[in-house]
């Protein structure tokens, strides 16, 4: 018999995105021995959440998991409450509290909304690592209008070499859009329910999948919160590729795919350019 976790990876990326937490729930209730492996293993949405101690939201994920309780980057507290829950050592607990500072204003700059957190913890080999957090979402007010969720996840591991520090990044980005569109129904389609306001919805068109890139750059550094700034221009680089990606690859490949299966040029049109067509060709042929 193979590994569980070879079988339930490679069944997650057989299933739709956008119940990712539902069918790793799911999993974990079929093997609950392999729960830390696969959440560890599975890019999921981020949760948001409410420190009690300062109430300031910040996401939760498996870095600041320990347990069933999530570490706040604001009060270093853990929810529900941990005697012995892992902690930051005071160093790096006062980088933290500066990196969430600087990627709160990072936050606000590029999503105009939103949450973020920024979780540091020291590697065995004297170096360090740490996740910055970033999450933005659209809820709409009406069943009509579209919703949609960017999450962003940053790993990046930092080894001092003299003045210059080597850092690691892996960032992944999980993009779910959902468009509706729908119209006042006749007296016939009109939903009873709603009564005779009532719409009938058209159609949905759900987009949603993740994109993982690495990358790899030395930095100077000449305090600790070079470690910051360094960390914070390789993620602002990254995010900026990667959306441009998304923008120009991703949803301009799912246009020309719509714009092939269905013309939005009307028939009159369509009949005037193949008149058009056919009497240039016959100009040409004499």
């Amino acid at each position: 018999m193979g590994d569980p976790i070879d079988s339930m990876l490679d069944l997650m990326r057989r299933l739709p995105p956008t119940r990712t937490e539902e069918n790793v729930a799911a999993l974990i209730n079929i093997c609950p021995d392999d729960a830390d492996e696969l959440l560890g293993s599975v890019d999921q949405p981020l949760q948001l959440k409410i420190d009690r101690a300062t109430g300031r939201e910040y996401l939760a994920c498996d870095y600041n998991r320990d347990g069933e309780s999530y570490r706040s980057p604001w009060s270093n507290e853990y929810d529900p409450p941990l005697e012995d829950g892992e902690v930051p050592s005071s160093k790096m607990r006062k980088l933290e509290i500066s990196a969430n500072e600087a990627f709160d204003t990072y936050r606000e700059m590029y999503y105009e909304g939103g949450a973020s957190s920024v979780y540091l913890w020291d590697l065995e080999d004297g170096g360090f690592a740490g996740v910055v957090l970033l999450k933005k979402s659209m809820n709409p007010s009406s069943t009509t209008e579209p919703s949609g969720s960017w999450d962003s996840v940053h790993v990046f591991e930092a080894a001092e070499r003299g003045r210059q520090a080597h850092y690691k990044l892996t960032s992944t980005v999980m993009l779910q859009l959902t468009t509706r569109k729908s119209s006042a129904g006749d007296g016939s389609e009109k939903d009873a329910s709603k009564g005779a306001e009532g719409w009938k919805r058209d159609g949905e068109v759900s987009l949603s999948g993740s994109m993982t890139r690495q990358t790899e750059q030395d930095w100077p550094i000449h305090e600790s919160s070079s470690h910051i700034t360094n960390t914070g221009r390789m993620i602002e680089d990254i995010e900026i590729k990667m959306r441009n990606l998304l923008q120009e690859v991703y949803f301009g490949k799912t246009r020309d795919i719509v714009y092939e299966l269905r013309s939005i040029d009307d028939l009159e049109k369509a009949r005037k350019q193949r008149e058009l067509q056919k009497e240039l060709v016959g100009f040409i042929k004499r």
